[in-house]
């Protein structure tokens, strides 16, 4: 069997358009690899199709092991299971150096609640988290093969001479990101709502962009229906024309209530787009937002504290509009050639 330097293993989306984190990531690190290898050193694999054929997936992914010496996988919790409890047993008869870049930042609670995958972990050649506290955290624990890889994209960032500064009310809003409860869609709403009934004028507009949860399809539908016309749902846009979508808006809301993000990728086109962005400070915030240079923070979970940071911005539009410069400058430590050098000097 011809060998392979790579076996690159992760959520392509077949030929769907899909635009969340994990796909995103996982095609920008294969590209990535491409270049600094050769796309004829890499052997791909896209889990899109393990549902749609359990047994034919798990043949070709044993016709990837065992072609390939090193092994990238980048599944979500419940695929990072099930490939590391069988590489980890395939690696007894047949070495492989299996890398782990992981996808946000849950991996150090899970690992921590359990052993039977802690152990294993530790073994494996390499583990590429998105920022320092999740290394550190690993590092608590015992392991000593985790390694930094920043999220990072295929963007051009905006060139400062096109910053735009309008600081005139309506202040043009947006989310950029899934829609879903968990993504803080609804506070955003309700938030903006209420300032813009209090001040009985369009303070603020709020525009939705990205592709909407399956479980949330049927609530999202239904706040639809009672949107003002200052809210609007603007469908899912390809992550290359984000920069040209995002420029134009005075901020970039991130809501999240999920505490254990890693380095949103939205976050990344805020400030490649110029954009300071208003966002909840999640456990990992500190690799990716700084307070005063990319945006405002707010405590996790307090939406009141949101609002009054809403409020804020538009009382001193020109405080928050001159972050525009200094979001934009903070693009540069997300550019693939800065980010992936990590993981290919790892990859003999």
């Amino acid at each position: 069997m011809s060998r392979n330097r790579i076996g690159l293993i992760g959520h392509f989306g077949g030929n769907e358009p899909f635009c969340d984190g994990q796909t995103v990531k996982t095609k920008n690190l294969f590209r990535a690899l491409s270049e600094a290898f050769s796309s004829e050193e890499i052997k791909r694999l896209d889990t899109y199709y393990f549902r749609k054929n359990p047994f034919s997936f798990l043949f070709r992914t044993l016709k990837v092991f065992f072609s390939c010496k090193n092994i990238v996988i980048l599944p979500d919790a419940n695929g990072f299971k099930v490939f590391l409890t069988l590489f980890s047993f395939l690696n007894i008869f047949c070495r492989r150096k299996i890398h782990y870049a992981v996808v946000g930042g849950w991996m150090p609670v899970f690992v921590g609640k359990h052993k039977f995958y802690r152990n294993m972990t530790k073994r494996i050649e390499g583990v590429y988290v998105e920022t320092t506290s999740m290394k550190n955290d690993l590092e608590k624990l015992g392991f000593k093969n985790v390694y930094i890889l920043r999220n990072f994209k295929y963007i051009e960032p905006l060139c400062p001479e096109d910053l735009t500064f309008d600081n005139d009310a309506p202040h043009k809003l947006c989310i950029f990101s899934r829609i879903m409860e968990e993504k803080g869609v609804e506070d955003a709403i309700n938030a903006i709502t209420e300032i813009n009934n209090a001040a009985g004028s369009v303070v603020f507009t709020l525009d939705l962009f990205g592709p909407i949860d399956d479980g949330y399809k049927t609530r999202f539908e239904q706040l639809q229906s009672t949107f003002p016309y200052y809210i609007r749902y603007m469908g899912m846009v390809d992550s290359s024309k984000s920069v040209e979508i995002l420029k134009d808006y005075f901020a970039l809301l991130f809501p999240t209530k999920f505490y254990t993000e890693g380095i949103p990728g939205t976050l990344i086109d805020a400030c490649a787009a110029g954009v300071p962005v208003i966002t909840a400070l999640w456990g990992n915030y500190g690799d990716v937002f700084y307070e005063g240079v990319t945006g405002w923070g707010y405590e996790f979970g307090n939406v009141d504290e949101f609002k009054s940071l809403l409020i804020k911005a538009a009382d001193k539009p020109e405080d928050f509009s001159k972050m525009k410069a200094t979001a934009l400058a903070a693009a540069d430590k997300y550019l693939p050639s800065s980010c992936v050098e990590i993981i290919a000097k790892r990859i003999l």
